[in-house]
């Protein structure tokens, strides 16, 4: 903090003291000792451990890669979204940090209760409004002046991101968010209370030449039904447990139904564009494999088994003899 650096003319003075011996180092020391005591700020209550920040942070890891995907996809130019930082602070202090103009998208996550918010920089808003436009992706501000159309094409758009929320928030449950309010002026926006804690997930965005950020808000209200799921020991426990026996005899018994391409191959040969322009009824052309040597058996383009040729009631088969284990051809 500020308050604790001191100025090169107290270090010097500082120094001065202890070679003077106004100053006993002794003294110091048991002062630092007496003095270690931390103020806590309960309008700064952390509510959420690190190893539950960690769960939010893999989670919105994976939404800003979906988020990357859908946005180039969507607007045809380089998109490009990451986690700058996931902060757990009070919600008054959040509303204070973004701009008195600014887009503010707020979804509802059912089954789970409260909203969460998506303010978007105005840079990146109008950067992708002008693209959807038929633009180059340029930014600019008229935050104060959109008009109802712009309004509406910005919040349909926004609304079509809702997929990849979804599909970040299905390695911990299944949610069905819903765009419920579209506003620029966060003053106009209550939540939650001004001290409830809320993490914000800030998330550095750039479309084409333009960048800034875009900011996720989820009071705590919001998580604390699934804040145990967000440890890692959860989601470690929960992956163990996921495979079932009954899952894989299902599995197993799909693909046994499974078909697939086999073919036995008698043996193979080359020849020039001349000699096969010359072939004439009768002609043999001779294989490079011996009568002696095992066919191959081929399933999918792919060496499977060794065999040999014959008939089983008067039709062509051929016996496995053994199977091509990967390698075999190596050695």
């Amino acid at each position: 903090m500020a308050e604790d650096v001191l100025s090169q003319n107290e270090i010097d003075a500082l120094l001065s003291a202890l070679s003077s011996g106004e100053m006993d180092a002794d003294e110091l020391k048991n002062e630092e000792k007496e003095k270690k005591v931390r103020v806590y700020d309960f309008k700064r209550a952390l509510r959420f451990s690190k190893d539950q920040i960690r769960g939010i942070t893999r989670i919105h890891e994976n939404y800003a890669r979906l988020l990357t995907t859908f946005l180039s996809t969507q607007l045809r130019t380089y998109s490009s979204v990451s986690v700058a930082s996931v902060d757990q602070i009070p919600y008054e202090e959040f509303i204070r940090s973004i701009p008195k103009q600014t887009i503010l998208n707020i979804f509802s996550l059912s089954p789970l209760e409260g909203r969460i918010l998506m303010e978007v920089n105005p840079n990146i808003a109008y950067a992708i409004l002008d693209r959807v436009l038929g633009g180059k992706g340029v930014s600019f501000n008229k935050v104060e002046n959109l008009t109802e159309i712009e309004t509406k094409i910005m919040s349909a758009f926004f609304e079509k991101t809702i997929g990849t929320l979804q599909e970040a928030w299905s390695s911990l449950m299944d949610i069905d968010p819903f765009l419920e309010d579209f506003e620029i002026n966060p003053q106009f926006l209550q939540m939650v209370s001004p001290n409830e804690t809320v993490v914000v997930i800030s998330l550095n965005t750039s479309i084409g030449e333009s960048s800034g950020m875009i900011n996720i808000c989820i009071p705590h209200i919001v998580l604390e039904p699934i804040i145990s799921k967000l440890s890692v020991h959860y989601w470690m426990q929960n992956q163990s447990s996921n495979a079932k026996p009954e899952d894989a005899k299902k599995i197993s018994k799909q693909i046994k139904m499974a078909k697939v391409d086999v073919k036995a191959v008698l043996g193979e040969s080359s020849i020039t564009i001349d000699e096969f322009l010359q072939l004439k009824e009768n002609d043999v052309i001779q294989l490079e494999q011996s009568i002696e040597e095992p066919l191959t058996v081929y399933v999918h383009q792919e060496p499977k088994f060794q065999a040999q040729p014959g008939k089983r009631k008067n039709n062509l088969a051929v016996q496995i003899l053994n199977e091509i284990n990967r390698g075999d051809e190596l050695e």
